[in-house]
């Protein structure tokens, strides 16, 4: 879990998603108590907030990729809750692996199969 965080490349679960946000939006809010937002911290808090930011953009696109869409279905209104809660597609796909390892092997089988008419 968590292996290149910051790619946008390959797959991942829903459970690796789901840890994302919630690091991204407790990141977040603890900004917002210790006030990093306001005055003399803006720009501080602003240098920190673009790497967080691309790791949930990284993260996003990673669970769109796992649905078997591109990384800009994330900037749909409402679809990271469809990524969060919708099952990932069963076997690899054109970005990868199932990161569950389910139907994997099954395609690596039926590479050499004749096919019959």
């Amino acid at each position: 879990m968590f292996k290149n965080p910051f790619s946008f490349k390959g797959r991942i679960r829903r459970t690796e998603y789901g840890l994302s946000a919630i690091i991204y939006y407790f990141f977040i809010t603890l900004t917002d108590i210790l006030g990093f937002q306001d005055g003399e911290y803006a720009i501080p808090f602003l240098i920190l907030l673009i790497p967080i930011f691309w790791f949930m953009l990284a993260q996003g696109a990673k669970r769109c990729h796992d649905r078997g869409n591109s990384g800009w279905y994330q900037i749909i209104p409402f679809y990271s809750l469809w990524m969060l809660f919708g099952d990932g597609e069963y076997g690899p796909n054109a970005y990868g692996n199932n990161p569950k390892g389910k139907g994997n092997h099954d395609a690596i089988e039926d590479i050499g199969k004749p096919t019959e008419n």
